[in-house]
């Protein structure tokens, strides 16, 4: 199973994008952040055309997640628990599967928290302390599971390719950084980081001065696994080749292989 994460940066913008994608990487899951569209705005129909299912939650203009899937989705939860006020369209999970095979997946977009010391840092810390509860929830149910999108969170200078100058930024933030371990620490793995180790290996490049044709840029999406779905991945891989294409989203695909 192919389970692969992207921040396209508005679905209908980058709708060829999508659609190529989808033909050439083939994954059996793609969960989408920043679809920036209504869920029933949502292109369904180009989708479909090619095999694909669609959960979304969406607000106009911002925000925005989806999973595309090959097989049909069960068990829907839209938002992420933790404050009924939260009308962010961040969070959606579903699982897949069935018959000792089932594999629960999330797509979210965390807050990107800038600038600190506001009201949007806070928001992003108490976002990320929901994730950390809702996460001990799925661990004890002992079922596999993926946390999958774009965290806004880089998780070591191994990850930016600037570390002295983001490090005012809410994305390198000594808070931000220690709840993304505190998630590694209940158990689950960075499917990244369990098959490179190599630095400085990025998922986004901002649009100004160049950062693409430099490679200046920051790991900020991760597939978090959880301990039976770590035991069953082999593999996983930053497709790089839609972010140099024209009008491309500001993120490029990450994506990992799970046994089934």
């Amino acid at each position: 199973m192919k389970i692969a994460t992207w921040n396209v940066n508005s679905v209908k913008v980058r709708l060829p994008h999508l659609l190529d994608f989808l033909k050439s990487a083939q994954p059996d899951i793609l969960c989408l952040q920043e679809t920036k569209c209504l869920e029933d705005d949502f292109p369904r129909l180009e989708v479909a055309a090619l095999g694909y299912k669609v959960e979304a939650i969406g607000q106009r203009a911002y925000n925005g997640v989806a999973i595309l899937s090959k097989e049909p989705a069960h068990d829907i939860v839209r938002g992420l628990a933790g404050d009924e006020g939260d009308e962010h369209a961040r969070y959606i999970e579903a699982s897949f599967g069935g018959d000792g095979n089932e594999v629960r997946v999330a797509s979210l977009y965390l807050p990107n928290g800038n600038p600190v010391g506001t009201d949007k840092f806070a928001y992003k810390l108490a976002w990320m302390e929901r994730l950390l509860v809702h996460a001990q929830e799925l661990l004890r149910r002992e079922m596999p599971f993926v946390l999958a999108g774009d965290y806004n969170i880089v998780p070591t200078d191994d990850d930016v390719y600037d570390p002295v100058g983001f490090r005012g930024d809410a994305l390198c933030q000594p808070q931000s950084r220690a709840l993304f371990r505190a998630l590694l620490h209940l158990g689950l793995s960075d499917a990244y980081r369990v098959f490179h180790r190599e630095p400085h290996r990025y998922t986004y490049w901002d649009y100004q001065a160049g950062r693409w044709s430099r490679d200046e840029g920051l790991r900020i999406d991760h597939l978090l696994l959880s301990p039976h779905a770590v035991d069953r991945a082999g593999g996983c891989v930053i497709d790089k080749s839609p972010r140099g294409k024209d009008r491309a989203s500001d993120h490029t695909p990450i994506w990992c292989e799970l046994a089934v």
